[in-house]
């Protein structure tokens, strides 16, 4: 009996509500004004491993290719390679509150990673993020632009 109550005892004694081995970590302040900096240069911001031209990896490469598909304007982005500096990869995912690269933010606004991008871009809400930013290519350039390649060898001059 007295076995049976001292094993309930045992079961019953509070674990403590927070572990004390959760390490805490805070951005450095010199990081910080850096991503602030950064986020504030353009309208459309990606923090990305690698670079547009040669991403190194797959989500950074799915972003990329889903911002110029929705034909994001090249003077209103910039992106800027984590990979180049261990300070900036892991500034960025306190800063954000967010665990992932790639991370996108348009007008100073985290909107988040690849996933979020690749499902805001099927249901059409990046399409309308990014339109009333303003941060499209203007639809004559557009115009402009595929007129030109619509010419034939043949009809240059």
């Amino acid at each position: 009996m007295f076995r049976r109550g001292l094993i309930n005892a045992i079961r019953v004694q509070p674990q403590p509500l927070v572990r004390s081995n959760i390490a805490v970590r805070y951005i450095s302040t010199d990081i910080k004004n850096a991503i602030d900096q950064a986020v504030s240069s353009t309208p459309v911001v990606l923090f990305m491993k690698g670079t547009p031209e040669f991403p190194q990896c797959g989500f950074s490469r799915a972003t990329i290719q889903t911002l110029g598909q929705q034909g994001v304007d090249p003077s209103k982005f910039a992106a800027y390679n984590v990979l180049e500096d261990p300070e900036l990869r892991d500034g960025i995912k306190e800063y954000s509150n967010w665990p992932t690269i790639p991370q996108l933010y348009v007008n100073k606004e985290f909107v988040g990673g690849c996933d979020i991008i690749m499902n805001m871009a099927k249901s059409g809400e990046l399409a309308e993020l990014l339109e009333s930013n303003d941060v499209l290519i203007p639809e004559e350039l557009d115009e402009e632009a595929t007129s030109a390649t619509d010419i034939k060898p043949s009809d240059r001059s």
